[in-house]
């Protein structure tokens, strides 16, 4: 969730902790602040956004090689001056920043409490920092030793940074269950959350892995252990382009990704396939081809958005494949005891790669012998590196909290999945595979064609923006996409939304339709398309308002429909590539006129990174 950044070098660190925070802002926006080293340690920190952190730090001593900065998403305190990062230790010699969640924090609280210390916060942050202090000075260890003792006696997650003012050329990190990455320049260094602040200056990283603790001491970087085991890290270079991480022209970073999903769902096949020669290889599954081919089960477990996804491909693998499929929330999967196998495979799907309750559920799925594919769009991130397999979605990065090409990414890399392992399999015609493949070929200009809808969305969002109350319906491969139109709405908008099986609507929802109802519709041409539009007559009957995605020529939902946005026609099982375009439009222009933040809705980040 929370952002934080660091920097220990030649350069002043405050330009490159502030820009460092804009970008990494996304991860959380309650409070911001930054802790810098020049003639002491100077801690300085806001509720707000990073922009009221600027304007507070106009008038301040802002000089210094050393520093490290912070933007928080609450978890422990409210957000507010008092429990905003950095926290500092009883005797102020300490600064900590902190991503994740100490989950014994009360316990070691109360025995600090007891030995005289004061906190000035709510949160679990302090504690730790006073706990490292207080084992240094009982113990009369160097700092890094202590940070260590610290970490080996506390539970949860942490992503950490210390300054100390008794030690200026030191910056020491720590992770567990929350990402951290190292940026390795000339005489200098960059820790963060991910490589968004880091890729303008260099390109060479270092992703600490869990337990690990980075001392970057007077020019020099030592890894090791909590169990106090050397290190020697692994450098990689970034891939990220620095122009993918800004606007480039647009209002928001949600519409600038919206309009990227052509190249991002090509992208994420380009390399992959080559309908004129048949061809079609994942890396990751031809690694693992006997799994999949031997598979009694595959269980899918993501979270949000890429649950919809993992639901396109419950649709995908069933149909291709004939296994059986189960999507799974990674938040409940873990706490009900399920029951896997060796023969099982399990697909965890995370935009980040660094969901906590997706990371959670993979452990609990290795400790039973099933083999982990994940599909991913962050290199380097946790959840790669907890598979035994994987495909990177090739998205690039995205920026906008509420995900919308990382959606269509993600279904596009499993639609090859499906296809692949339903090849081998024997499950799908070769006449049948041939067709797919070059109608997936075909998926970025139809993508771009949907785009062009943008202005008829915009004039049906004026019509809607004051709407109380959303329902979208949809059957089959419409009903995730049902489900992802109405997520996208109630996040960033505030409107309530309920995505629901059209068949479903007669078993309840049909009690909320009248006039005031707006009802968003996915009825395109499929085996479908008459019982679909049978629902549609049902709204109308209680004049209910509908919002119709519809197959290009399609006469009979227009002449039903109130409003309807046409897409092309389309394999049905590609039909979510296409038709979550117009409903993530639908979203954003909602909101943009009702005056919400589209980028940075409240109450959410972008990573998830505590359960």
């Amino acid at each position: 969730m929370c952002g934080i950044v660091a920097y220990i070098g030649h350069r002043d660190a405050y330009p490159v902790i502030m820009k460092g925070l804009y970008r990494l802002e996304y991860r959380g926006y309650d409070s911001a602040g930054v802790a810098l080293i020049n003639h002491g340690l100077n801690t300085y920190k806001k509720a707000g956004k990073v922009s009221d952190l600027a304007a507070f730090m106009e008038e301040k001593d802002k000089g210094g090689h050393v520093g490290m900065g912070h933007t928080r998403w609450a978890t422990h305190g409210e957000p507010n001056d008092r429990n905003a990062h950095p926290h500092s230790s009883e005797s102020g010699n300490l600064s900590i920043i902190h991503n994740g969640i100490i989950e014994n924090y009360a316990s070691i609280k109360e025995e600090l409490i007891k030995r005289g210390h004061i906190f000035r916060s709510d949160t679990d942050t302090e504690v730790l920092v006073h706990l490292i202090e207080e084992i240094q000075t009982n113990t009369h260890v160097e700092l890094e030793e202590a940070v260590r003792m610290a970490l080996s006696e506390v539970v949860g997650a942490y992503a950490i940074v210390i300054l100390s003012a008794t030690d200026p050329n030191m910056i020491i990190a720590a992770r567990k269950g929350s990402p951290i990455v190292l940026g390795i320049g000339k005489d200098e260094f960059f820790v963060a959350s991910d490589a968004t602040p880091i890729v303008e200056y260099t390109r060479n990283v270092i992703y600490l892995n869990d337990n690990e603790i980075a001392i970057i001491k007077d020019g020099k970087l030592t890894v090791k252990t909590v169990e106090n085991q050397i290190k020697t890290p692994y450098i990689q270079e970034l891939e990220i382009k620095l122009e993918a991480l800004e606007k480039g022209g647009y209002d928001h970073f949600m519409i600038k990704e919206i309009n990227e999903q052509p190249r991002s769902i090509w992208d994420s096949m380009r390399g992959r396939i080559d309908a004129r020669k048949g061809f079609l290889r994942l890396g990751g599954i031809t690694d693992y081809q006997s799994k999949f081919l031997n598979a009694d089960r595959i269980i899918i477990i993501a979270c949000g958005t890429s649950w919809h996804a993992g639901l396109v491909a419950e649709y995908l693998f069933e149909e291709f494949v004939r296994i059986p499929v189960e999507v799974e929330y990674a938040s409940e999967f873990r706490y009900r005891n399920p029951i896997i196998n060796e023969c099982d495979i399990v697909i965890a799907i995370s935009q980040s790669g660094e969901t906590a309750d997706t990371l959670a559920a993979i452990e609990l799925a290795k400790s039973k012998g099933a083999t982990i594919f994940g599909v991913c769009n962050v290199v380097g991130s946790s959840i790669p590196r907890a598979t035994h397999a994987g495909a990177y979605t090739h998205a690039g990065p995205e920026i906008g909290v509420a995900s919308t090409k990382a959606f269509t990414a993600q279904v596009a890399v499993l639609t090859l999945m499906a296809l692949q392992i339903g090849r081998e399999r024997g499950t799908i015609t070769q006449s049948r595979f041939m067709q797919m493949l070059s109608e997936l070929e075909t998926i970025p200009l139809k993508t771009k064609k949907v785009l062009e809808t943008n202005e008829k969305v915009k004039w049906i969002a004026e019509e809607y923006k004051n709407a109380r109350n959303f329902l979208y319906l949809g059957r089959g491969y419409g009903f995730p996409v049902a489900l992802e139109g109405a997520l996208k709405l109630k996040e960033i908008s505030y409107i309530h939304a309920e995505g629901y099986p059209a068949a479903e609507m007669k078993h309840g929802p049909i009690a909320l339709i009248d006039k005031e109802m707006p009802v968003v519709v996915i009825a395109n041409k499929n085996s479908s398309y008459e019982k679909v539009v049978s629902n549609i007559q049902e709204v109308k009957a209680r004049k209910g308002k509908i919002i119709a995605i519809v197959t290009e020529g399609d006469t009979v939902v227009k002449g039903l429909a109130d409003y309807v946005i046409e897409i092309p026609e389309v394999e049905d099982a590609l039909v979510p590539l296409l038709a979550v375009i117009p409903l993530q439009l639908l979203a954003y222009h909602i909101a943009v006129m009702r005056g919400c933040n589209v980028d940075q809705p409240r109450n959410l980040a972008k990573s998830v990174t505590v359960e």
